[in-house]
């Protein structure tokens, strides 16, 4: 049986003005815009910046609601954005013609969310690491949580169909496994030091997780959470993403500002991308573009967001940011 929590839907008016760089009073209307649009969270502000990705143009910077913006998430049908606020228990929603929030869900008791998901039935995943859970809220924003009782419950992933919930427990090095449709607890299993990236293949059958202190990547039956294989990679990799059409699986290595590039079907290391090539830049978040073609990297340190051609692996341009940009989104229409 489902035990809900009713989390409060607080209706809050931005003011977009407020930190933004100067531009008309007028925003641009993204519904009708060729170029896609890059969201970075601020975490350092409090804020996120909108940028254009094809003119690499700022177009504006919005305070968030509570402390921390960190990960971002599209909804399904790309009118809106979901940002965690780490240091609180709030998400905000962000209409993103507008560039204002225009609700802000409240979820109580369960705090610090960090890795979240927007799912194409309308219900938004979240993992909740101050209680040591994960929440499921549904479009009508009753909350229902799932402990998964492991220290720092930080990432999460959601299986392509919608009835499974992995998550990367950074203070214990351990992964969960979630029933969504139960909301039960199946697994959990110990995976490296420092456990944090995840990602799963696009047809669901492998999970994927780096470790960061353990400079390793380890490959999982995402089925049973057995583990396949594992792989060292570059040093501290906090983040782990797979191309979209699923060839290739990359870490974002803090230590020394690179990206190791894993060949998915043999489990072998193809190259190292140097970004920001060391650690004062503070690189964590990376994504890919829809196409594949460019993986943005989140130089935290220096307040901007690298653009990485991946085929070349060549630096295009640094685009700007608010302070310790972190969290990235795509929208593209």
């Amino acid at each position: 049986m489902k035990h809900w929590l009713f989390g409060s839907a607080i209706l809050l008016a931005a003011c977009a003005a407020n930190g933004e760089p100067a531009q008309s009073d007028a925003p641009q209307n993204i519904a009708n815009s060729p170029s896609p649009l890059l969201l970075v969270g601020n975490k350092g502000e409090d804020t996120v910046s909108f940028i254009d990705l094809m003119s690499g143009e700022e177009l504006a910077r919005v305070p968030t609601s509570h402390g921390w913006p960190h990960e971002i998430v599209p909804s399904p049908d790309k009118t809106q954005a979901a940002v965690v606020n780490y240091q609180d228990h709030h998400i905000d929603i962000f209409d993103l013609d507008r560039r204002v929030i225009v609700e802000t869900i409240d979820l109580g008791e369960h705090t610090r969310p960090h890795g979240i998901q927007w799912l194409d039935d309308g219900r938004i995943i979240a993992s909740t690491e101050g209680n040591q859970s994960i929440v499921e809220i549904a479009p009508d924003r009753t909350i229902v949580g799932i402990q998964t009782n492991e220290a720092g419950t930080h990432m999460v992933k959601v299986s392509p169909d919608g009835t499974k919930a992995y998550t990367a427990n950074l203070g214990a090095g351990s992964i969960s496994l979630i029933d969504l449709e139960t909301d039960t607890l199946i697994k959990t299993v110990p995976a490296g030091a420092g456990t944090e990236g995840i990602d799963l293949t696009p047809d669901g059958t492998e999970l994927w997780i780096s470790n960061r202190e353990a400079n390793t990547v380890i490959v999982y039956d995402a089925a049973t959470l057995e583990q396949i294989d594992s792989l060292e990679v570059g040093k501290f990799p906090l983040r782990l993403q797979i191309s979209p059409d699923g060839r290739y699986a990359v870490t974002s290595n803090l230590l020394d500002g690179s990206l190791s590039v894993i060949d998915v079907e043999t489990r072998r290391m193809l190259r190292t991308i140097l970004v920001s090539g060391g650690s004062s830049a503070a690189q964590v978040t990376i994504l890919f573009s829809d196409d594949g073609e460019h993986i943005y990297v989140a130089e935290t340190g220096v307040n901007t967001v690298a653009d990485v051609e991946f085929k070349s692996g060549v630096v295009v341009r640094r685009l700007p940011a608010g302070r310790q940009g972190d969290g990235l989104a795509i929208i593209t229409r």
